[in-house]
């Protein structure tokens, strides 16, 4: 018998995090043209981390931020709340010197969030990447010895055991634990941030939508167009992140790469008694199509994944409602990971999108010719590496060479991704690979990767 579906009490209002907030106040439109030191466009936590820190670095400096809706709208406040040193979907990375550069982040957010006063309900439980199956246990070991091979310190290996000690997940064999993650409530750090930014001196401009950026003409200085006013100064920074599509000219920078998530009512302390996770460590596995999870502050399961990976023409939800269908599979991975939770309400599901560039590799940089920059395509855990982006892009404007300008991030250039509907076919395609790769691992049994996941890397161009 085919199972009913799970129908949360809310799909969309943006996120359980807002919703869980008052309503935010909106904050002044842009109100006609005018000039300014810095324009930047996205109130997220690119953008504001930027503005932050150059109010910081230069008081005096005129720093304009434009945003479409209001602070915090996009995926700032509708992410996984995994503040972690990584880029990209399973947190490697090679460079030692971003490695140290992310960690610098979760530093500065953790001290900016004592000297501002910002409660996100912080809880530094660290990280599990867990492997449930042959093939993700064997997918585990090699990326733990890549990662040790490269210089990357602290991370402790668990058997079964030792996994169930600290969380209970069913057909879980082993894990990776670093202490290097930290819990928190995205829309709380966002209005915080922004809220710090303006008491810096910065000026956030809502309700005001960016349609063109012009670069610098004879006076030097480049443009950010809306229906509401053009904003010119010397330098015009592009902090859209998933939606960098929506700049005219843009549409085929990044690909707006959807992700859902699912959370429970508050779980009754017997439930929890079956679960463990006394810890709070963030969770992830090693499948293709991943999942990512946290517990919250208030005893809540929030589970999370891909769903529906893109929209054709790179369209995007609306306020966050997702598909019956995503909830779905949401909850029967929450389920199948977690059976204590089977009896338990799901009370909200949301999604958002991020920006992944054509060889998902992320990018700050800033054109000094055109007077414009842009950073993005953190490819998922965007808490960390947006900070990094915007203490990068803050040095990038200031003129400054520093560590950070000096990363091998900064820069780089990706080509293109293909128009419709090649766009389409290929994104809908590779998530489809995967997870078919992700069935038959587990039903044979195999440690081997499935040749199904090598051909969508291939074609993603991983």
């Amino acid at each position: 018998m085919a199972r009913s579906p799970v129908v949360a009490r809310r799909n969309g209002d943006v996120s359980f995090w807002q919703a869980s907030l008052p309503a935010p106040v909106r904050r002044p439109p842009l109100g006609g043209d005018r000039e300014a030191d810095v324009c930047i466009v996205g109130a997220g936590f690119t953008g504001l981390w930027t503005a932050y820190h150059l109010k910081r670095a230069q008081p005096e400096l005129d720093v304009v931020v434009l945003e479409r809706e209001y602070a915090g709208f996009g995926a700032s406040g509708r992410n996984g709340g995994q503040l972690m040193p990584a880029f990209g979907p399973h947190g490697g990375t090679v460079d030692p010197a971003i490695e140290r550069a992310l960690h610098g982040s979760v530093a500065d957010v953790e001290a900016t969030c004592a000297r501002e006063r910002i409660d996100c309900d912080w809880h530094a439980g660290g990280l599990l990447r867990v492997a449930r199956g042959a093939a993700q246990a064997a997918r585990l070991r090699a990326s733990l010895a890549h990662d040790r091979a490269s210089g990357v310190e602290d991370l402790h290996e668990l058997d079964a055991a030792a996994l169930g000690a600290r969380v209970r997940i069913a057909g879980a064999s082993a894990a990776v634990w670093t202490p290097h993650g930290v819990r928190v409530q995205p829309a709380k750090l966002v209005r915080g941030l922004a809220a710090a930014a303006e008491r810096h001196g910065a000026r956030i401009c809502e309700s005001t939508a960016v349609r063109e950026l012009r670069p610098a003409g004879a006076d030097g200085r480049a443009a950010a167009v809306s229906a509401r006013g053009t904003v010119r100064a010397p330098v015009v920074l592009c902090c859209l992140e998933g939606f960098t599509h929506e700049l005219r000219d843009q549409r085929r920078t990044l690909l707006p790469l959807n992700s859902a998530i699912a959370i429970t009512a508050p779980l009754p302390q017997a439930t929890w008694a079956q679960i463990g996770w006394e810890g709070q460590e963030l969770l992830g596995d090693n499948a293709h199509a991943y999942f990512y999870a946290q517990r919250t502050a208030d005893g809540r399961i929030a589970m999370g994944g891909r769903g529906v990976p893109y929209r054709y023409g790179s369209r995007t939800d609306r306020d966050g409602r997702t598909q019956q269908r995503t909830i779905d599979s949401l909850v029967r991975m929450l389920h199948e990971l977690f059976p204590a939770t089977a009896g338990v309400a799901i009370d909200h599901a949301w999604c958002g999108v991020l920006g992944v560039a054509r060889d998902w590799q992320p990018a700050a940089r800033l054109d000094r010719a055109t007077g414009i920059g842009i950073a993005g395509g953190y490819v998922g855990p965007g808490i960390g590496a947006s900070n990094l982006a915007g203490r990068t892009l803050c040095d990038l404007a200031l003129g400054r060479d520093t560590e950070l300008t000096r990363l091998s991030w900064v820069g780089h250039r990706s080509r293109r991704w293909e128009p419709e509907p090649l766009r389409w076919i290929g994104a809908n395609l590779v998530y489809a690979l995967y997870r078919t790769a992700d069935r038959r691992e587990t039903a044979s049994g195999s440690a081997r990767t499935s040749a199904l996941a090598h051909a969508a890397d291939r074609l993603s161009g991983r």
